[in-house]
């Protein structure tokens, strides 16, 4: 067995059973969890050691001496009814009183705002009763609901809180502070700074995370109210807004940051003004994050980053990112998906993928050793998909190591997995696998949302949003190049580098693109490039906003419309299914996830799927379209309802590629006919990889580049390496 890539847990009870788990894993560096504190004597333990640093929490004196530095976040109260002119609202009404504590400071009450939802406006005659802790909203309309966007001071760190209530800790609760304050900005310099002079054993840094986290709120019974990974909400405060507004010409209100209660979720489309507030940040956080990896590297360390708590502002693929100077970045592996959005990351000497499960008690307990090992091989399974077409560099683990080692048959297990971890890293990296398509995903953010679409919380599953993200995570282990661009790269002329143009999601989220789409510019450069041959997927409700008769804004071109109830005088009459046709070929139903219903297609179109009610008695304006194809010009349009990932839809989904790209001669190049088989060709080497997705035996036909075709058996999650002959 060889050596290397993987981390390991410890902690400094215990140290021989590390020694013995590193030697059966290979194992080359140790890291320490949260909660648990690093033997003295790592350094003997493996060649690379990791620790958990706070840049913003964890100075229990700190916090305690500066609560006016304390950081912040805008909250919006519980929606209220005026029964009379006057009523009372409750800022912490619906919060864990424990995180969130009003403040009711001169310079923080300029940002308050009382909305009155009804109107659709501000109001402006409130006052605060601070003994009470309510604010009186005065002159109030008899039945119009109001609202209450405060600033708050966040008391509790997010995730110590999340621990201490999930793992029942009892240590000292962590206050996040703030660097926008100056004496708190000198503190965190000078504490890393000393940090790294008593901490000579560590050579790995790793940063959980810098500056601030991302937007998790508890409600009064200590449960998650409000979750997005990507929430900007917990890095304002006085200091920033008056910042802003001296650098930007205007000032951002309170609600620019609540947004009417969607809080400029990455479900929204984007506005200007929190794009700016966005990019005001994340040159803060980058210039900020700058100068405390410059004192790492000073002391001869490296630093890395926890892609996972206080991310926000160190998006890695923002505009800044780059200029850090970060050495890796380490995030949480749950499938294809996040290993593509670690793998593919710009400017790092290396990127770690922690897998799953957690060493945790939640896991590892008596009785339930083959559940953990069915978690652990289907977490490998769907994130060494994605590894075949961009793998990571290392992988680790996470919790606690005296769990895990309980469990033989996952102990065993587990370094089976490392040891072929490392084998297909000897054979995939630095060789770039073979694309058939170069594919672009068109949605309101564009880059900065790099494998990140449709994610709430990291890769968590959501009824919404699963039938979408079951796309990127069928891209992640295609052969297929994949790019994200926004509305403005449209206009741009990005286009003119992709062959085919992917655009999914509900009406009117980012992911779909809202108002974008009455931008005639956008559809005209759209059009064009199906136009002259280009290949559009589109999968719910793609090119959706309602405007000048439309639904579907680009419905010529995808041959489908929704029906919305408005036009049902208007006669459909392509209901018929056509058979045969290449993308369904032997393949099965498709799975459309949550679906869409009232899908129909124009004249024109070729109708592949269509589903009906038991009560429909004539040919004409019945069924729900499923699937559909349509012709527009030189250029091919896919449509699906839903497509959440399974093998045989990540199938379908390369077949509607080649079919709208005028590329069907690959289904016998580089290609297996069995869809729980990926094939993937690696020319600089001049090798195949065909990879057994499943837990049992298969049999497949192994198509070459030159479309020699042969039968291979494949045991159960095997890898077969094939040399070119």
């Amino acid at each position: 067995m060889k050596k290397g890539r993987v981390t390991i847990p410890t902690d400094e009870s215990y140290v021989e059973g590390t020694k013995k788990i590193a030697a059966l894993w290979g194992a080359d560096a140790v890291r320490d969890c949260d909660g648990t504190k690093l033997p003295a004597n790592a350094r003997d333990l493996a060649e690379k050691v990791y620790e958990t640093y706070f840049v913003t929490r964890g100075d229990v004196a700190w916090a305690n001496s500066h609560p006016e530095e304390l950081q912040h976040f805008f909250l919006m109260s519980e929606r209220k009814t005026a029964t009379g002119t006057e009523l009372k609202v409750y800022p912490t009404e619906g919060y864990y009183a424990e995180q969130v504590k009003p403040d009711y400071s001169a310079e923080s009450l300029r940002y308050w705002q009382v909305y009155d939802r009804t109107a659709g406006k501000e109001h402006a005659q409130w006052s605060v009763d601070k003994k009470e802790g309510c604010v009186l909203v005065e002159n109030a309309k008899p039945y119009h609901e109001y609202t209450l966007a405060f600033l708050a001071h966040n008391v509790w760190d997010s995730t110590q809180m999340y621990n201490y209530i999930t793992n029942g800790w009892n240590t000292d609760k962590h206050s996040p502070y703030d660097p926008r304050y100056p004496k708190t900005a000198e503190h965190i310099k000078e504490s890393l700074k000393n940090w790294l002079q008593t901490h000579p054993q560590i050579n790995v840094v790793r940063f959980t995370t810098f500056l601030y986290h991302f937007f998790l709120v508890f409600n009064e019974n200590g449960k998650e109210k409000i979750v997005d990974w990507f929430g900007y909400n917990a890095s304002v405060s006085p200091r920033a807004l008056d910042d802003f507004a001296a650098e930007y010409g205007y000032k951002l209100t309170a609600e620019d940051f609540v947004d009417e209660g969607y809080y400029n979720s990455p479900h929204r489309v984007p506005k200007k003004r929190f794009l700016d507030y966005m990019d005001f940040t994340m040159r803060y956080v980058a210039k900020t994050v700058k100068e405390l990896v410059e004192i790492v590297h000073g002391c001869g360390r490296e630093a890395m980053m926890f892609l996972g708590d206080s991310w926000i502002g160190t998006e890695p693929y923002g505009k800044y990112f780059e200029n850090i100077g970060l050495d890796a970045v380490v995030g949480s592996v749950g499938g294809g998906v996040t290993v593509r959005m670690l793998s593919d990351m710009p400017g790092l000497k290396y990127v770690e993928g922690r897998m799953l499960p957690y060493f945790f008690p939640d896991t590892f307990f008596e009785g339930n050793e083959e559940n953990a090992v069915a978690e652990l091989e289907k977490n490998w399974m769907t994130a060494r998909r994605a590894m075949m077409r961009s793998t990571i560099d290392r992988i680790g683990f996470g919790g606690y190591l005296s769990l895990a080692a309980k469990f033989p048959k996952f102990v065993k297990r587990a370094g089976e997995i490392c040891e072929e971890f490392r084998v297909i890293y000897e054979g995939v990296k630095g060789k770039k696998p073979y694309n058939s398509v170069k594919a672009a995903v068109l949605n309101g953010w564009g880059k900065l949302r790099s494998w990140q679409c449709f994610m709430t919380a990291h890769e968590l599953w959501y009824q919404q949003a699963y039938s979408y993200q079951g796309i990127l995570e069928s891209l992640s282990g295609l052969p297929v190049e994949v790019s994200f661009i926004n509305f403005d790269d449209v206009k741009a002329g990005a286009l003119d580098s992709f062959d085919a143009l992917i655009n999914a999601g509900d009406a009117y989220t980012a992911w779909s693109g809202g108002e974008n789409w009455l931008d005639e510019e956008v559809q005209e450069k759209v059009r064009a490039f199906v136009a002259r041959g280009g290949g559009l997927i589109g999968v719910g409700e793609p090119t959706a906003c309602a405007k000048n008769g439309r639904f579907f804004q680009l419905a010529d071109v995808l041959g489908v419309d929704e029906e919305k109830g408005l036009s049902l005088n208007t006669d459909k009459y392509n209901v018929q299914e056509t058979k045969g046709h290449f993308i369904l070929e032997n393949m099965p139903e498709p799975d459309y996830g949550e679906d869409k219903k009232n899908i129909y297609a124009l004249a024109g179109a070729q109708v592949l799927k269509i589903r009906y009610s038991s009560r429909y008695q004539r040919n004409v304006n019945v069924g729900e379209v499923k699937v559909a194809v349509n012709d527009f010009g030189k250029g091919r349009s896919f449509y699906i309802t839903g497509l959440p990932y399974s093998f045989e839809n990540a199938r379908l989904l390369y077949r509607a590629l080649l079919w709208v790209c005028r590329k069907e001669e690959y289904v016998e190049k580089m290609f297996s006919t069995e869809p729980s088989v990926d094939c993937h060709y690696y020319a600089e080497s001049g090798q195949y990889a065909l990879v057994n997705n499943t837990r049992s035996e298969k049999e497949t036909i192994f198509f070459d580049s030159a479309g020699n075709a042969r039968k291979q058996k494949l045991q159960p999650m095997e890898i077969c390496w094939i040399q070119e002959e």
